[in-house]
């Protein structure tokens, strides 16, 4: 969760310097290590861009306790809203156009990941508080 909480922390720097690429970044960055620390309350520590796949797996075993359900299914569209797919943007650029990322991101996509990286950061909050409190009574 600190991971997460940093990267959104300087997103929203990223933002206020108008460095757009940066900001998507940090964004993608915040909404993937949400998803990572979900997985890993559960045991499940993939390397992996895409927490979005795992956690989707992850549902699919009905290991995950049914009061957390509602707070996980809302957090996966955001983790592919900002998943695998905008972490090679950020990083590489459009290889397909030969665009570079400095050219593919503009204020609306850094305001966009930036607004979209906040709320799974603070579901990934109440999800991992949630099964650490449900482990405690266990």
């Amino acid at each position: 969760m600190k991971l997460a909480s940093g990267f959104l922390e300087e997103a929203k720097q990223d933002f206020e310097l108008e460095r757009w690429r940066s900001c998507v970044s940090n964004g993608q960055l915040s909404v993937e290590n949400s998803g990572k620390a979900i997985l890993m309350i559960f045991g499940v520590s993939p390397k992996t861009h895409d927490p979005a796949r795992h956690l989707a797996a992850l549902v699919a075993t009905g290991k995950v306790p049914a009061p957390l359900l509602p707070k996980i299914k809302e957090i996966l569209p955001d983790l592919i809203t900002l998943g695998f797919d905008q972490h090679g943007l950020t990083d590489y650029g459009d290889e397909s156009s030969y665009a570079l990322p400095w050219d593919i991101f503009d204020q609306e996509s850094a305001s966009m990941a930036l607004h979209t990286a906040k709320e799974p950061r603070l579901l990934a909050d109440q999800i991992v508080s949630d099964v650490a409190k449900w482990r405690e009574e266990q």
